[in-house]
């Protein structure tokens, strides 16, 4: 529960850096921001599994770039259900899943799976 929460944080921080960089991602405030991190967790954790399985012969053909669109989906999806946070179009969206898959890798680089901050060296734990 702790690695989600973290990993919903820094979600939520990916979401904040596209709403200040992209004129088409509008949020009310700090609390809409963490509301859509931690729904966007959710729905990548119900939603997207499912909707990669039924996608995926388009996946496979045009060599995992319809992942963007399952991820722009996934955000516009956040946007309709939550009322403080807003994506203007596909284009926004699409921009706003870069963006936080981006942030989120980087987060994530430096948490393990118990939701703990951990420091690799080499490839090997140190």
């Amino acid at each position: 529960m702790r690695g989600f929460l973290i990993r919903a944080l820094i979600t939520a921080l990916g979401l904040w850096v596209a709403s200040a960089i992209l004129p088409g991602v509008y949020s009310t405030g700090f609390l809409a921001i963490l509301g859509a991190g931690l729904l966007l967790g959710i729905v990548n954790a119900v939603i997207r599994p499912l909707i990669i399985v039924l996608t995926l012969p388009v996946t496979i053909v045009t060599l995992g770039l319809f992942i963007l669109v399952i991820n722009a989906a996934m955000i516009g999806l956040v946007a309709k259900m939550l009322n403080g946070f807003a994506v203007g179009g596909f284009g926004g969206a699409v921009l706003t899943s870069i963006i936080v898959s981006i942030v989120s890798w980087c987060g994530n680089a430096f948490i393990g799976t118990t939701g703990r901050f951990e420091r690799f060296a080499g490839g090997r734990k140190a």
